[in-house]
């Protein structure tokens, strides 16, 4: 069963139950003994936008959960998300960007990171993990399943390493074999991968705002 989808999210109301959702971040590191990172950790205050030709991911999960962390004046915050999980993926044309506002001196300043950008070189990552905010999209999905448990351990891809209890495993999610994403423009609070390879890295800084998108 294939499945084509076009939309944008915004999770001001936390309604929307799923998006598909894409890759990659300013994490280049590699997994810890589970052969991927522990998704545990406190986001940091300040989402990024990522942008990318075309995604491709195989055995993805999707569910809603909550980042957790502090914001940039040090106060608890608490953000929606919509959890992605891909066993292997791979990214073209990828772009990062994150706004660092108020650096002394500087005002802000934008660190921009590219990778994937020969054909016959993509991003690749396994172990994949997205919390995601916002996303617009082109969307193919191969063999989806919608409204399977969140925890179902038939799922080849699970829930997060050590995944924070605000992730229900009775909960909704959806499932599908391959997930095709092309034209990503995507808002994340954090990624995690067991490997993350970037061919052709480049990371650059620059004063003001230039980011992806």
């Amino acid at each position: 069963m294939e499945s084509q989808v076009r939309g944008g999210t915004r999770w001001k109301r936390f309604a929307l139950v799923m998006v598909p959702s894409v890759a990659a971040t300013a994490a280049i590191g590699v997994g810890l003994a589970q052969g991927a990172l522990a998704a545990s950790f406190s986001v940091s205050g300040q989402e990024f936008k990522v942008r990318a030709d075309k995604l491709v991911g195989h055995n993805l999960i999707q569910y809603g959960s909550i980042a957790t962390g502090k914001d940039l004046n040090g106060k608890d915050a608490a953000h929606p998300v919509v959890v992605s999980g891909f066993s292997d993926a791979t990214i073209s044309n990828m772009c990062q960007s994150v706004v660092t506002p108020d650096v002394p001196f500087f005002g802000s300043i934008t660190l921009q990171l590219n990778a994937g950008t020969q054909a016959d070189k993509p991003v690749e990552a396994t172990n994949l993990y997205l919390d995601v905010a916002e996303l617009d999209t082109d969307a193919e999905f191969k063999n989806i399943d919608i409204g399977v448990a969140a925890g179902d351990p038939s799922n080849k891809t699970g829930i997060q390493p050590n995944a924070k209890p605000q992730v229900n495993p009775y909960g909704f999610a959806q499932r599908a074999e391959v997930a095709t994403l092309s034209n990503v423009k995507q808002k994340a609070w954090a990624t995690t991968a067991g490997t993350f390879k970037l061919s052709g890295l480049s990371l650059r800084l620059y004063q003001g705002s230039k980011e992806c998108y």
